[in-house]
Order: structure tokens, then sequence, then C-alpha cells
């Protein structure tokens, strides 16, 4: 069956964008079931352990495993594995995948066994050197190593379990992959539930929560490499040319697809340097940066690489290849769709949507201002994340990953350059340090963007501006301007928010989003803008 599966597949041409419009929006959906799960997980962490010193080492216990996880499972790892799987996969069929897969997973598992038993011993050097702000506080620094050593293995699971993803996603697999967070944030709202109540300190059951969720996530994708006959059998061998070649393309991209991620954890760093809760402000307005990041790029950007790579592998001259020029013209369009109105709608509604989900138990009004400011300013750099995840696939489908580690490293720079630019000033005058990390962390992914969309029309993959693109771009603009009327005519006062009961507030804001999509999209439809549209790379050539 598998073999037949097979050879059907490798029959079917590149993704239309029909298919990849299907595909998106699957993959968009269980992504968003994920995001309301997360933002769910997330009020319940906020009422639990607020904006606390204690909360402040969950975060970053965290955020370190999660950071490196976006390396190995989703960002540099996937980047590599799923080109030289597809190509494997047209030239080599299904024997050839079985014999790259087993290898692979022989290969990644020990590294990260090691990475996992050597971190974890060396928890206390580890806390310290991604947080040193907690030296000043032996007690917060030992809580913090102790986290790392419960939550680290997670990334071993994690990995792993996206490599499974990875594999699942070259066969058009998309649904279970794009389920799989879900059991995270499951796992940790379990966790603080039901485990932290019978302990001393709740941060240790969210700690063991992500533990938990990291071997259900792995456990989750066999069943689906079952079906395909993909199970993998682990063997060492790096001299394998499939291995050698991911390596090859794995090392360069570590950084180049992974830079904004960077940048987030060096926040973390600099913001334990800050006072108190500045992790904790920064993890929350933060994440709801990532919701439309998660449901809208991430869906796309998954969609689109094994298809560019499949248009590449087929093609002669893929460099010039108008499919694969559609193809990212069709990601770019729906990216601007989705990205602009969400940018203007987060900074209106910044403080709203944080008292509506967070203002509750540890988590204070101040706790809601401090957190608004930089969640605006991770916002005015949203459109920039989005961009970069669906430019970056149109270099890592060719295997071209200097060009991305070059613009990388030209955004990492810029990035700490403007940290004490941005951080210091804000500081002094308005005391919201933590504010200056998130801008500048926007500021360094529009020049990350900008580069890469240089680079891509330099090499003719992208066209020039036309009348259509800048006749839909004014449009956007104007249901944009039409969106934020309805939703500032509809905002109640800022003392309502605070002195209204949790249902009211949730039936406020979610009236306020309803009625802010429904202006934004009659308008484009007012203008000429239908659903067919989205289903053509037209939306911006």
């Amino acid at each position: 069956m598998a073999e037949q599966l097979e050879t059907d597949q490798a029959k079917k041409p590149a993704g239309s964008a029909k298919g990849l419009l299907h595909s998106s929006a699957l993959v968009g959906g269980a992504t968003m079931v994920s995001r309301v799960l997360g933002l769910v997980r997330d009020v319940v962490l906020a009422n639990l352990v607020g904006a606390t010193s204690n909360a402040d080492a969950f975060f970053v216990a965290f955020k370190i495993p999660n950071f490196l996880r976006r390396l190995f499972a989703e960002g540099a790892f996937a980047q590599a594995f799923i080109p030289v799987l597809t190509e494997t996969r047209e030239q080599g069929g299904l024997k050839a995948v079985r014999a790259l897969v087993d290898r692979v997973t022989g290969v990644l598992g020990g590294v990260l066994l090691a990475l996992t038993t050597g971190t974890i011993l060396a928890a206390p050097l580890v806390a310290l050197v991604f947080a040193p702000g907690f030296a000043s506080d032996a007690n917060k620094l030992s809580l913090t190593a102790d986290l790392i050593r419960i939550t680290f293995p997670y990334l071993f699971l994690i990995s792993m379990t996206g490599f499974a993803g990875g594999i699942l996603n070259a066969y058009g697999r998309f649904g279970v992959p794009a389920f799989t967070p879900v059991l995270l944030n499951l796992s940790l709202i379990a966790a603080a539930l039901f485990l932290a109540p019978a302990l001393e300190e709740p941060v240790y059951a969210l700690a063991v929560g992500v533990m938990v969720a990291g071997l259900l996530q792995m456990l989750f994708q066999i069943p689906s490499l079952y079906g395909l006959d993909l199970v993998p059998r682990p063997r060492w061998d790096t001299q394998h040319p499939g291995v050698r070649r991911i390596l090859t393309l794995m090392i360069p991209a570590l950084f180049g697809v992974s830079v904004s991620q960077i940048n987030l954890l060096l926040d973390t760093v600099l913001a334990s340097l800050l006072p108190a809760g500045s992790v904790s402000w920064l993890y929350y307005s933060d994440r709801l940066t990532e919701l439309p990041l998660g449901i809208f790029a991430i869906a796309v950007a998954t969609v689109i690489l094994p298809n560019l790579s499949s248009q590449r592998a087929r093609a002669k001259a893929a460099d010039k290849d108008p499919a694969f020029t559609a193809t990212l013209h069709w990601a770019l369009g729906l990216i601007v769709l989705v990205a602009v109105p969400a940018t203007a709608a987060l900074v209106l509604l910044a403080k709203p949507i944080l008292t509506t989900l967070f203002q509750y138990g540890a988590f204070s009004p101040s706790d809601v201002a401090k957190a608004a400011w930089s969640l605006r300013a991770y916002a005015f750099g949203l459109t920039a994340f989005m961009l970069i995840k669906v430019l970056a696939p149109g270099y890592y489908a060719r295997q071209d990953m200097k060009t991305p580690v070059r613009i990388g490293i030209i955004a990492m720079v810029a990035n700490m350059l403007m940290n004490p630019l941005c951080i210091f000033p804000l500081m002094w005058m308005f005391d919201l340090g933590h504010v200056g990390l998130a801008l500048a962390t926007s500021l360094s992914a529009w020049l990350n963007a900008g580069l890469l969309y240089r680079g891509l029309r330099r090499e003719g993959l992208l066209l020039g501006i036309t009348r259509q693109r800048l006749s839909r771009t004014a449009h956007i603009v104007i249901a944009i301007m039409v969106m934020l009327g309805v939703l500032w005519l509809g905002l109640p006062e800022a003392g309502w928010w605070q002195g209204a009961v949790a249902l009211s507030r949730a039936l406020a804001m979610a009236a306020l989003v309803i009625a802010g999509g429904l202006a934004y999209g009659v308008t484009l439809w007012c203008l000429g803008l239908r659903l067919r549209n989205l289903k053509s790379p037209a939306v911006l050539l």
C-alpha cells in the first residue's frame, strides 16, 4: 500500500494555488484550535503565577528548549530536511526514503540525547547564561535550574516530533503535524488545574506538564508514519549522502532561519536584567503576536516549502520556473491580506485584549499596562515576522542556505545595536525598558524581511510592482481604515474593562473582533475581492 501511495504521490503535479489554499486552510484551522487553546493555557498561567519572579523562572526554563525546538524541529532542520527528502523521494523512491529516514533519526536523535544530557547536568550554568540577571537572587536562579532539568527533555521529544511531522508534510499529510501542538496546551492546562494545587510551588507542575506534552506529541505521530511505512529504525550513519547533505544545509540554516527566535532569546537574557516581571510581560505580549503568526504565516510556510521543493526537483530551470514564482506570490498576497489588518487591530486593542484574557488572579492592572506596550511594539513587526516565514522557503527550497545566513547576520547585528538605543531612552523616560527589547526585535525583523525580498527580486523569482498590485494594496488600506473606524466607535471606555466581569469582557471583545473582521471583509468585497481570487496567484500579480 505504501509503495502504491508513493507512486501516486510522485505522479501528482506540484500543488496548484487552489490545492495550496486548501492545505493552508487545513493547517491554519488545526493551528487555530491550538492557538485558541494556547490562549486558554496562558489565561490559566496568568491566573496561577501572574508576572511574579517564579513565573519569570518558569518562562526562562521553558523558552530555552522551546527556542532550540524551533531550530531542530521546525526551523533549520525542517528547512534542510524537507528539500532533501523531496529530492530523494522524486529520484530514488520509497526504499531510498526509508534509508534516509532511518539514518537521520539515528544522527539527530543521538545529537539531541547528548545535548539534553549535558544541559541537565549543567543546568545551573545554563540558567546563569540565559538569565544573568537572576544571579542577584539565589533562590530564583536555583529554581530556574531545577525547572530546566525538568523541561529540557522536551527538546529531544519535540524535535523527534518535528522530524516525523516533516516526513508527513512532505507526503501531503498536513493534518496530524498541525494538530500536534494542541497536546502541549492540553497538558499544561491539566498540569495547572490538577497537579499545581497539590504542590507547594506551582511552577514545578507546569514544568512536568511540558515534559509530558513532549512525550504525547511524539507518540501521536507514529500511527501516521506507520500508514506510510516510514516508522524510523534509527541508525547512526553520518556518511550517508542524504545525511551529509542535510547537515551541510542545516548548519548555516541554524542561524539563517531562526534569527527572529535568537532575537527573542536575547530579549529574554536582557529582560532578566530589567525589573522583575519583564520576562513575563514580554512572554504574554509575544504570545498574542504569535497567534496570527502561527495560524496564517506558519501554515502557509508549512504548505509551500514541500511544493516549492517539488517544483524545483521537477523543473530543469527552477530558478526561472513560473510555477515557483507564482507560488511565492500567492503566499505573499495571502500574508499581506492578513498581517496588516492584524497589526492595526493589535495596536488599537492591545490593552483591552490583555485585560480580557489575563487580568485575573495574580495578573494585575499594572501588568496589563506594561504588557500592552510591548504587545504594540511586537505588533509593529508582525507583518515582517510573517513575511520572513514565506520568503525564506524561496531560498531553502532551492537549497540556498548561504543567502539567508548572510541576511540573518546583518539582522542580528542590527538588533544588538538597536537594543540599547531602544531600551535606555524608554527605561529612563517611561520605565518601559522591556518595550525597547520588543521594538528592536521588530525593527530587525523588517530589515531581515526587506533583504530577503530584495534578494528574491534580484534573482528574478519575484515580479516587480504592477498597477494591479498597487490597486490591491490601496484596497487593503481602505478596508483597514474602515475596520479601525468600526473598532473605535464600538470600543468601550478604558474604565469599563477594569470593572467588567470576565463574561462581559469576553462578549465585548468577541463582538469587536467580529465587527472589525466583517467590516474589513465586506469592504474588500465591495472593492472587488472575491474568495476565488485567493485561489489564484493573481492576488498580488
